[in-house]
């Protein structure tokens, strides 16, 4: 038997109200509608027959833009401005394209070729505001500032420059009263509260300081501002307070590498520097905080853009180019990626994460043996820590290499000496090892435990309730671990898909079918939902609606078992007593 689907839920950093992502990417003039014309045959003919020609600099770049190549996308839209100097489309998106690639001279050039031309474009104005203050140059900023329009992303970012544009001129009491406007903005109060803090650390009234980030923590402190909170408590000597504020966020997020270091740092006694120093430092931070909710939005492209204006004010942020590394490696550039992963060497605690984060992208592109190489470098360097041997048992299930994956969950259970409640996903994850070799009872027994660690834990309940109900065992206890789970996550098609199966397997046709149609509509394309709606099917009579869901079942089996298994009933029409079951992660 392999793994039911699962998914772990982590904890988001708080979010962007949906008009700020919907003014976002309208002002990203809509990039990713260009994708068309890479699959336009007659345009990769034309960019052929042309090949020096601005039309075809043009069609290459728009291709690669389509692709998600930014980088050669503007280096060819490049060469078709020079053709057309003039055209304030062309450099409008060749800006975006250079500014996504972190190209900041030629962005910095183009944005103020917009701006002398009289073309309105907010990102633009942004970034010239922020390179001014970069440069010191307050008053420059503030006269950019006052051109930039007050619409769209504007009501949201622009209280943020204004903010620290006039802290850049010393003027703390107007950069509080800038940020008065995030009020009006549903959403914006923790936001609005961390950067009042900032000004105020930053403009050193400590009081001030202390009452805004108290509010900013209210609704649960996510890693960036445990750090800054934290970091603001150590350096006034509240070492107290600080370790308050680091043991609440690892109570819920255990193991956070970052978070260890800087408490390991405030056990030493060691008085730790300004994360946020000066204007500069505090404008980078505030581009940052919304460049990662914009994220949590899935509004990639104009975090990926608010992340670069972010990396040009400060090049030492490690989180920010961790954001722009993930975004690009969810764009499909992993090389792109990795290269901004491994540019991360600022922050002891946060390389952990980072690392894992190589691994992961390794893993996408077929290079498992080099995430596996990283993967023991990291377990040998932290013997203390189980997650990257987790991961490797991981690599190698997921390649069905199960005995490795087994020799290495048994290598991080040895360092595991007093199993806790977050010790549950391994005694999991080795259970299907175990499971995938045919040793159940062993996976059993790892199942039983996890269940003890966390017993309402809703994939476990249904991973040990499905394996009794397709064994035929434990049928009345199986039924109601997997009602039970469905209570956790009604929505969860895979979970409602073992229901159904369970009642059928108890001789309810009637309620499984009832069950089984609720987990197709959860989860349509699935082939074992569907084969399993079509063995319902076929046992009450309605055999071409059976033969229907098994056609689907075959159309869309990945795994050969199952393929193999519903295209021989389709032959004979006789259900097997079995079915193969869901693929593990």
């Amino acid at each position: 038997m392999t793994g039911l689907h699962h998914t772990q839920a982590g904890r988001r950093r708080p979010g962007v109200p949906a008009l700020l992502r919907a003014a976002g990417l309208a002002s990203a003039l809509a990039l990713a509608a260009s994708g068309a014309l890479a699959a336009d045959p007659a345009a990769k003919d034309a960019a052929a027959q042309k090949a020096k020609s601005p039309v075809a600099s043009y069609l290459s770049g728009r291709m690669a833009q389509g692709a998600g190549d930014w980088g050669t996308a503007a280096r060819h839209l490049t060469e078709a401005l020079k053709a057309d100097p003039g055209n304030v489309q062309l450099i409008r998106r060749t800006f975006l394209l250079q500014l996504g690639a972190g190209r900041y001279g030629e962005a910095i050039e183009l944005a103020r070729r917009l701006d002398q031309g009289g073309a309105e474009s907010y990102l633009a104005g942004s970034l010239l505001v922020a390179d001014a203050v970069k440069r010191g140059q307050a008053a420059e900023a503030a006269e950019r500032l006052a051109k930039l329009p007050s619409d769209g992303l504007g009501q949201y970012i622009s209280p943020l420059l204004t903010a620290w544009t006039r802290m850049a001129a010393g003027d703390r009491a107007g950069a509080l009263a800038a940020l008065e406007a995030l009020d009006k903005a549903p959403g914006f109060a923790a936001l609005r509260a961390l950067q009042a803090g900032l000004v105020e650390d930053v403009g050193g009234n400590e009081a001030g300081a202390r009452d805004w980030y108290a509010k900013a923590v209210e609704g649960g402190a996510p890693l960036r501002l445990t750090l800054l909170v934290g970091n603001f408590h150590a350096r006034a000597g509240r070492a107290g307070e600080a370790r308050a504020v680091y043991e609440a966020f690892l109570a819920d997020n255990p193991g956070n590498a970052s978070v260890e270091a800087a408490l390991a740092e405030l056990k030493s006694g060691a008085k730790p520097a300004r994360m946020v120093a000066d204007a500069r430092d505090g404008l980078a931070e505030a581009l940052f905080d919304v460049a990662g909710a914009l994220h949590q939005e899935n509004a990639s492209e104009m975090a990926l853009l608010y992340g670069r204006v972010s990396l040009h004010l400060r090049g030492d942020q490690p989180m920010a180019r961790m954001m722009v590394a993930d975004v690009l490696a969810n764009r499909n550039r992993p090389d792109e990626a990795l290269a901004e992963y491994r540019a991360i060497t600022a922050d002891p605690g946060l390389m952990w994460t980072v690392r894992l984060r190589q691994v992961d992208v390794l893993r996408r592109t077929d290079r498992a043996e080099e995430a596996a190489k990283l993967l023991e470098a990291m377990a040998a360097e932290r013997p203390d820590r189980t997650d990257a041997l987790v991961r490797l048992g991981d690599l190698r299930r997921g390649a069905a290499k199960h005995e490795a994956a087994l020799a290495a969950y048994d290598r991080a259970l040895q360092r595991v000496k007093a199993p806790r409640a977050v010790d549950w996903p391994l005694f999991y994850a080795r259970a299907m090892a175990l499971d995938e070799l045919g040793r159940w009872p062993q996976a059993e027994a790892d199942l039983m435990k996890a269940l003890e660690l966390n017993p309402d834990q809703p994939h476990l309940l249904n991973y040990l309730g499905y394996s009794w109900v397709d064994r035929n065992q434990n049928l009345d206890r199986a039924k109601a671990m997997i009602e039970k789970a469905v209570s956790l996550r009604p929505n969860d098609g895979y979970i409602m898909d073992s229901l159904g199966w369970a009642k059928f397997r108890m001789g309810d046709v009637e309620g499984a079918m009832q069950t089984l149609e609720k987990a197709v509509q959860l989860k349509p394309l699935d082939p074992t939902i569907n084969d399993h709606l079509g063995d319902v099917y076929w046992a009450a009579g309605r055999h071409k609606e059976a033969r229907f869901q098994w056609s689907r079942a075959a159309q869309h089996a990945q795994e050969a078992a199952l393929k193999s298994a519903v295209e021989e009933k389709l032959r004979r029409e006789v259900p097997a007593r079995k079915t193969a079951l869901h693929d593990g992660e």
